[in-house]
């Protein structure tokens, strides 16, 4: 597969070819369904808490003695059938990560770049230097491009004013390519990759 290269006005600057493994089957489609599931698993925090009988702070006193009252037996104020007693069951902070093996991820990575080429939803830059921090100019290199939906940018490294330039524009994410994962591929309409970005994750996905 050959891949148009673009400048950051638009203009044609030849051909890439794509040097990983293109899936063309239905081969990767689980691997990519476990990889998004734990991404999105390990996004949650686990700190949702409650206080069992044990946690619940005051005195171990039975409220009253056990017969002779006319009321019900009570042995505790913590009790969870009572009001700001403890709860039966509550949650606890946990740990909602799961394990995924490398391959199985580099597998996934493989399979959704492929289908994001063969969608024609890839742009390959030259390279994209921004004179300044301005959001200006960054908004003008989108609009050469036609970029007005949501769009991932894939940097070779972190570059200060392409960051600062991005922070504030919409529906715009910046990420370099050794952080690329397979959510961030499937998550945006349009995939910006600076040339030197594409060829790493190549290098990346070649590898065994």
């Amino acid at each position: 597969m050959k891949l148009t290269i673009k400048d950051i006005r638009g203009n044609s600057q030849g051909e890439l070819d794509v040097k990983f493994p293109i899936i063309e089957n239905w081969k990767g489609s689980q691997a990519v369904h476990d990889v998004v599931v734990a991404y999105r698993a390990a996004q949650r925090s686990g700190t949702a808490c409650t206080k069992t009988m044990g946690d619940v702070a005051g005195t171990g006193k039975k409220p009253w003695r056990q017969k002779g009252t006319g009321r019900a037996r009570a042995g505790s104020f913590a009790s969870p059938l009572w009001r700001g007693g403890g709860v039966v069951f509550g949650p606890k902070p946990r740990d909602f990560t799961k394990k995924v093996s490398k391959s199985t991820k580099q597998l996934a990575l493989r399979k959704a770049l492929s289908e994001r080429l063969k969608a024609g939803d890839v742009v390959i830059l030259d390279d994209l230097k921004l004179n300044s921090s301005k959001t200006k100019e960054f908004l003008g290199v989108l609009s050469a491009l036609e970029l007005k939906s949501t769009t991932l940018i894939v940097s070779p490294g972190v570059d200060r004013n392409l960051v600062l330039a991005s922070r504030n524009v919409q529906n715009v994410e910046l990420t370099t390519s050794d952080a690329l994962n397979t959510y961030q591929i499937l998550r945006f309409d349009k995939l910006v990759f600076i040339r030197g970005a594409f060829e790493k994750v190549e290098q990346r996905l070649i590898q065994n």
